[in-house]
């Protein structure tokens, strides 16, 4: 791996891709039930990715992707992978994992990034725009070094997770370590990137079930299998979350 680049981040607050890059964080999806979680976050981002086709080789920005639930799988698949973090903390489980050669990784500010406008082909990003206080600020640093396309993840309202204000509490007794996240409207988000030129061209929802109760009940594949019902059916289309988007560059 690449040494990292010296960054300040300056924003007030900690940077949330510290807590994402973390241990701790990163014990939220031990087990089968955590494989679960992150293999359905990698089908929908490889799905993104698959049309219009990103090819292999294609340059790869992964904001906020010290966690390494994205930058591992896309350089196994044959990506250039950049991952941007806040801090050089941030750095250390990818430095652990068996694919940390073929990663790049630099330490700046995540809304000021040290790379020319359109740097990279293809900018992802998961785990993070719900944590942002200046989320707009964020989609124009992502838009800006995006060539092509950004992925992103981000929750929405026209779910179950509507009732986040209501079952947080609930949430944070299951999970122990969550954290308060700003849930969205679709059409604000895609009013956002609108505004650099990006338009959203597909979506992948993730799950019907709040995330917290698959982890609450570790052994019930039951709620596994309930998910893959509601998605052949077509009810994860219609409400599930997290979303999953794409956006691709108009012109």
């Amino acid at each position: 791996m690449n040494k990292a680049v010296a960054g300040l981040v300056a924003h007030v607050g900690e940077p949330p891709d510290i807590e994402t890059s973390s241990d701790g964080y990163a014990s939220r999806f031990r087990g089968k039930v955590g494989e679960y979680l992150l293999g359905v976050q990698e089908r929908g981002l490889f799905s993104l990715l698959e049309q219009p086709p990103v090819p292999p080789a294609s340059t790869v920005l992964d904001v906020g992707g010290g966690h390494a639930q994205l930058a591992p799988p896309l350089a196994s698949a044959g990506y250039r992978v950049t991952v941007a973090g806040s801090d050089a903390s941030c750095g250390m489980r990818l430095a652990r994992h068996d694919g940390a050669p073929a990663i790049d990784f630099v330490a700046c500010d995540l809304l000021q990034m040290p790379f020319a406008d359109r740097k990279f082909d293809v900018v992802t990003s998961v785990r993070l725009m719900a944590h942002i206080d200046d989320w707009p600020r964020l989609v124009a640093e992502l838009c800006r070094v995006a060539d092509k396309t950004v992925i992103i993840d981000f929750p929405v309202y026209s779910s179950v997770n509507a009732l986040s204000l209501l079952t947080f509490p609930l949430k944070k007794r299951i999970e122990k370590n969550t954290r308060t996240y700003r849930s969205f409207f679709g059409g604000e988000v895609r009013k956002a990137f609108a505004s650099h030129g990006f338009r959203q061209t597909r979506e992948w929802r993730q799950f019907v079930l709040p995330m917290a109760l698959h982890r609450a009940l570790p052994k019930a594949t039951l709620t596994q299998q309930a998910e893959g019902l509601m998605r052949k059916a077509g009810l994860t289309g219609l409400v599930g979350n997290p979303v999953l988007a794409r956006f691709d560059r108009e012109d």
